[in-house]
């Protein structure tokens, strides 16, 4: 069991991806997304989220991050923020949210 004042420490936000690609150098299927989160910029991150989407079905999608994990490395791209999804019999799909602002804190 966490206590409260560890989920605290997780900084989740309101994203919203503006780039979508191939991440070709990931051992598993994945794309690099470029998220624009209002204030903290824009972040990249590499996700397999392969299965559900497509890379038109994620351009303009507002999404859940963690925004305050250390930088992983991933193939040739450095990962700045854990995008957030259910694991699902069909791939993972994505948390996202509707009537928040990019930046918007999740708490």
């Amino acid at each position: 069991m966490i206590e409260f004042s560890d989920f605290l420490k997780v900084d989740i936000r309101v994203g919203t991806i503006v780039e979508a690609s191939i991440n070709k150098e990931a051992k598993k299927p994945a794309y690099v997304l470029k998220i624009d989160f209002g204030p903290l910029g824009i972040k990249t991150t590499s996700a397999q989220i392969t299965q559900l989407y497509t890379l038109d079905d994620l351009i303009n999608k507002k999404i859940l991050a963690v925004v305050n994990f250390p930088v992983k490395q991933i193939g040739h791209t450095f990962s700045e923020v854990l995008v957030l999804g259910a694991y699902t019999k069909e791939g993972v799909s994505l948390a996202s949210i509707d009537n928040a602002e990019n930046g918007d804190k999740i708490g």
